[in-house]
């Protein structure tokens, strides 16, 4: 390792399985539900009596059944903000569900919510915030530690499979005026042996928080990066510590470069920790029926997509459900037109009666074909420095937009790369890029197309793709 250069260590750091099947989601829900809802306040603290929390219409249906029509893959629900209230049955704390109104106190939205996500097709994740603004132990060190990890284990082991653990760094003080230290890695060891296939996210140690609420993403969003990025006391220090709402506004973030050859040189240890862009749907977190003509809109839910799906990131939008326990009509009409236009920009890939010639390959099990089809992937020989991609359509087709996937299972390696488009004149410039990871669309000008060529301009070790799609918006 001490001779090797800082890229070529990153270079040799691939994803966990959890990690992998995270990635595959790519876009899913944040649901921000509590007493908040019904008080008109983003974080609450602790005071509200429970009986205020009582959503007399609650469909978890109806909450499901839109966010999959929109081409979310999986729901997190608050099952606790900082305000303390639990959204559950709980048997370590009297505020909770059983001294709510609802369902004559023996509701469980937690329930109710992951039962909606299994029926539909989603996946559940929790939210469950380590601030309890309510809890007579916070701030009591290794008491409030297990009061947690208590709560943490009746999430874990009474809703069946959990995709994400979603944590915040959050730590303020509890209504003794104490501030607690958080034991994140007994949380972490908890969550490991209940729920192993669990993502734990922003803090923890599978997925990095973009550094924003503002939908902004970073030009190239590397996936790996050095270690000391996913340190939970760094995470926590950047992480929203008082009801500010111009924290959601906060974008200098985004002009840091945590990835590149000049961002990690000197670095030895490094971490597979990819980015997720989280964002409201609305100006607040939580329903505020002051904000319903604040949705946002479609052109701006579509910018924030191209960056963060088309950009290395996944995207966690917040949803949040009214005083009635249903997704508000204001929200649920743009998740519709989002939903639409997604499936307008990427009707059907294009990329399938074609021929793939490639400059090199590593062996026959790595050919160039193999991004075509579902039976591998493309790895270049030794020694291209600039390895090429071409792809010849039996039939021209007219296309705007091309999708690239890298084998980021064995890492993530391409740094830049160029696109060539020949429409019988011979190639013409398409696009250049930094970074693929996981996914990255490029979009250009709607043309005809016989060829196209893809060039990597710069890679680390070993140049992979696992898949090329073109589509054209109907």
């Amino acid at each position: 390792m001490q001779n090797k250069k800082s890229y070529e260590i990153a270079a040799e750091v691939t994803p966990s399985l959890r990690q992998l099947e995270w990635q595959k989601l790519e876009m899913y829900a944040f649901c921000h539900f509590g007493t908040n809802t019904f008080t008109g306040r983003e974080w609450g603290d602790g005071t509200a009596p429970a009986s205020v929390f009582n959503p007399e219409k609650l469909d978890a249906r109806q909450w499901a059944k839109e966010i999959k029509n929109a081409g979310m893959k999986a729901i997190i629900l608050t099952c606790k903000h900082h305000d303390g209230f639990c959204l559950w049955q709980s048997d370590y704390t009297d505020y909770c569900m059983k001294n709510s109104p609802y369902n004559n106190g023996k509701g469980d939205i937690v329930k109710e919510v992951s039962d909606a996500c299994r029926e539909y097709g989603l996946k559940f994740g929790v939210y469950l915030s380590p601030w309890d603004r309510h809890e007579s132990t916070y701030g009591t060190g290794e008491e409030y530690n297990t009061y947690f990890k208590n709560q943490l284990t009746e999430l874990a082991t009474r809703y069946g499979d959990i995709f994400c653990f979603w944590f915040d760094g959050a730590c303020g003080e509890g209504k003794n005026g104490k501030k607690q230290v958080y034991d994140w890695n007994s949380y972490f060891t908890l969550i490991r042996e209940l729920q192993p296939d669990a993502v734990i996210n922003i803090c923890g140690p599978d997925v990095r928080w973009c550094g924003n609420e503002a939908g902004k993403s970073r030009e190239s969003e590397w996936s790996v990066v050095p270690y000391y990025i996913s340190n939970q006391d760094y995470v926590a220090e950047h992480s929203q510590q008082e009801d500010d709402s111009d924290f959601a506004k906060r974008v200098e973030a985004t002009t840091q470069d945590l990835g590149s050859r000049k961002a990690i040189d000197g670095c030895k240890h490094f971490i597979w920790y990819p980015a997720e862009v989280d964002v409201s749907i609305r100006p607040g977190w939580f329903y505020h029926k002051r904000e319903d003509f604040k949705v946002k809109s479609l052109k701006k839910l579509m910018q924030i997509y191209w960056g963060s799906v088309g950009g290395n990131s996944s995207l966690l939008l917040n949803i949040p459900p009214d005083k009635n326990g249903l997704l508000a009509k204001a929200d649920v009409r743009r998740l519709r037109k989002f939903g639409d236009e997604l499936r307008k920009e990427f009707p059907e890939n294009l990329a399938t009666d074609c021929v793939v010639t490639a400059s090199s390959q590593l062996s026959d099990d790595h050919n160039g074909n193999n991004i075509i089809t579902e039976n591998g992937y493309w790895q270049c020989g030794a020694g291209d420095e600039n390895p090429e991609i071409e792809i010849t359509f039996n039939t021209p087709i007219v296309a705007d937009k091309i999708v690239l996937k890298e084998n980021i299972a064995t890492g993530q390696q391409i740094e830049t790369f160029d696109i060539y488009a020949d429409n019988g004149q011979g190639y013409k410039k398409l696009c250049s890029s930094t970074i693929i990871g996981a996914k990255r669309i490029c979009r250009f000008k709607k043309q005809k197309i016989n060829r196209i060529k893809i060039v990597i301009t710069s890679y680390r070790v070993k140049a992979t793709l696992n898949k090329v799609e073109l589509y054209c918006k109907k």
